[in-house]
């Protein structure tokens, strides 16, 4: 998964319009590789973004939840620690190699 791509379902508080629609954008630009579209694609290029943009927005609406709602400050602490785990590890193997 594109690591641009964060998870937005089930914060407290609720993902914005605009976080959703930054996703959507890095979603489609990571599908057509490419960061500006044409002028030619530009039009298609949008409706993709919109489109996206709103089948998220129902899916969130719709998907049942069975626990807490999770907080943007844990999911930062969980970032960091993951980030930390990452670098041990590349450290690691890296002072194994000759």
């Amino acid at each position: 998964m594109c690591r641009n791509i964060k998870t937005l379902h089930h914060f407290d508080p609720p993902a914005t319009v605009e976080e959703v629609r930054a996703s959507a954008l890095q979603y489609v630009r990571k599908l057509t590789g490419m960061n500006k579209p044409s002028k030619a694609n530009a039009t298609v290029f949008e409706e993709a973004v919109e489109q996206i943009t709103a089948v998220t927005l129902h899916l969130f609406e719709h998907l049942e939840v069975h626990g807490p709602p999770r907080t943007r400050e844990a999911e930062r602490l969980k970032a960091i620690e993951r980030g930390r785990r990452r670098e041990a590890q590349m450290r690691a193997r890296f002072a194994r190699s000759p």
